[in-house]
């Protein structure tokens, strides 16, 4: 049986713009089996919104921590089912 896919929203703080943070996290989620999108928001966080099973999720998201952990100064995380409306990884607006 495949375990179920998730939908995982991730908005990282701290010194997430203007340093690259948004194609190093589409870079992070090549080697996972993971979909969705990375953007800049307005209040100067960034916002990741990924699906896929936990497990491919939680090795993503803790690529991402550990590879920016000199900018990341704390993130907020919050998970819903998956919609399967994504097709790839990428950087939106």
């Amino acid at each position: 049986m495949t375990p179920p896919h998730v939908r995982r929203t991730v908005v990282f703080h701290g010194r997430v713009q203007g340093v690259g943070f948004r194609v190093s996290t589409c870079l992070a989620a090549e080697p996972f089996q993971v979909t969705g999108w990375v953007r800049n928001e307005s209040d100067g966080t960034v916002r990741c919104v990924a699906e896929g099973v936990k497990s491919e999720l939680d090795a993503f998201i803790d690529s991402i921590l550990h590879s920016r952990k000199d900018d990341i100064v704390g993130h907020d995380s919050s998970e819903v089912d998956a919609t399967g409306e994504y097709e790839d990884f990428r950087i939106t607006t």
